[in-house]
């Protein structure tokens, strides 16, 4: 009884030390945007050190980052504060940390050589796995039954059994150079990842082979990613471009890859897809953050603000939000829900080609391609899909 009662005790103080942090943690991201800006920006100034990774999670109430401070925070969206700081869990910088979507364990690496699985409501290292080099990538699984990692020098992608920490693979010098990002495919059935060697592979996990591998940039392909439904599959690069490749169906065997339109002016660091695969954004190493439109592979919109190298960019969940972190030690919350009604944005899509014209139903802007029928598509496709079964001059019909 007196153990349930201190555990009931350590709960309360707990708890109790967290809302206080809350409490002070109130309103800490400021807006830094001009008065007439398109894009509303915050900015979020904790770390004292580069920012190296960034995630949403909890459904985007919530967003987790690691530094070159030795630190991982955790923090609320909406005030801005931060929630809890694990600070020193590595003996050097932290080069990412990603989160379970509930938030209740994660997996961090750096350049201590370590991989750490950690329970996030115990505030305990779980367990511990070493790399013969810097471990310079990690990912948690979809089902958070596995951790991959990848290191340089030694050029291993390991994969390890959350519960347990055992390693599941150990595959030596999977690339010929240090590997850069790891990531798990949507069905965690693949692992997939990036090397300065400028090969991006697919290794199946069924199979115990790599299935795919790509090559197609001329410098050290620095990232991926992959949409939900598997459709689409981005690589960035040092040599400034952003490429998108037909894996679902094959194409790219024959026809290799896209090269989105549009550009970074710097070396391309990071990729992130959005939740319905429609966009994906990139950050690059000329302090910018670009998004992109995935169908028709031009630029949407660049954002700037940061004064360093970005390291690691994603949406949120709702798709209204886009977080970036820096080298200039800061973090970024990027309102983007607008973005299609943003004059230029508009302006960009008829530049290239893409006419854009209103919904007759709802009046929201649209584009479709130059060569397309407008007696045909004078309806968005969200219209469309409201009644699919009627055609255009039954929608249009007037009501008696």
């Amino acid at each position: 009884m007196a153990e349930d009662e201190l555990d009931l005790a350590l709960e309360l103080s707990r708890d109790l030390n967290l809302a206080a942090q809350n409490d002070a943690q109130k309103d800490k991201a400021v807006w830094e945007h001009e008065d007439l800006a398109q894009v509303r920006m915050r900015v979020l100034r904790e770390h004292s050190k580069g920012v190296n990774s960034c995630q949403f999670f909890n459904d985007g109430t919530k967003f987790v980052t690691a530094s070159d401070d030795k630190s991982v925070k955790l923090w609320s969206f909406q005030s801005g504060g931060v929630l809890q700081s694990l600070d020193n869990i590595h003996d050097m910088a932290v080069n990412e940390a990603r989160i379970s979507s509930d938030g209740k364990c994660f997996v961090s690496c750096g350049w201590d050589k370590k991989v750490k699985f950690w329970d996030t409501e115990k505030v305990a290292e779980k367990w511990s796995g070493k790399h013969g080099g810097v471990v310079t990538c990690c990912k948690l699984s979809h089902d958070e039954k596995m951790v991959c990692s990848g290191s340089d020098m030694d050029n291993i992608l390991k994969i390890w059994d959350t519960r347990s920490g055992e390693i599941i693979h150990n595959l030596k010098d999977h690339h010929s150079s240090t590997i850069t990002s790891c990531i798990f495919a949507p069905k965690d059935d693949k692992v997939i990842t990036t090397s300065m060697d400028r090969v991006t592979k697919f290794f199946d996990l069924r199979t115990c082979t790599t299935t795919i591998q790509l090559e197609g940039h001329f410098n050290i392909v620095s990232c991926c990613a992959i949409s939900k439904d598997e459709r689409k599959f981005a690589t960035t690069s040092w040599d400034k471009t952003v490429q998108q490749w037909d894996i679902a169906t094959g194409m790219y065997r024959s026809k290799g890859s896209v090269c989105l339109k549009g550009q970074h002016e710097g070396s391309v660091s990071c990729c992130n897809f959005s939740k319905d695969g429609l966009m994906l954004v990139t950050g690059s190493y000329d302090h910018s953050v670009v998004v992109w439109d995935t169908d028709n592979h031009v630029q949407k919109i660049k954002l700037q603000g940061h004064t360093d190298w970005i390291n690691d960019v994603c949406f949120s969940e709702d798709q209204k939000w886009l977080i970036s972190c820096s080298k200039d030690e800061t973090v970024r919350l990027w309102n983007v829900e607008d973005t299609d009604k943003i004059p230029v944005v508009l302006e960009n899509r008829k530049s290239i080609g893409l006419k854009v014209i209103k919904c007759s139903t709802c009046s929201k802007p649209f584009s479709i391609a130059q060569l397309d029928n407008f007696r045909d598509l004078t309806l968005c496709v969200f219209c469309r899909l409201q009644d699919p079964g009627k055609t255009w001059l039954e929608i249009h019909e007037p009501v008696a």
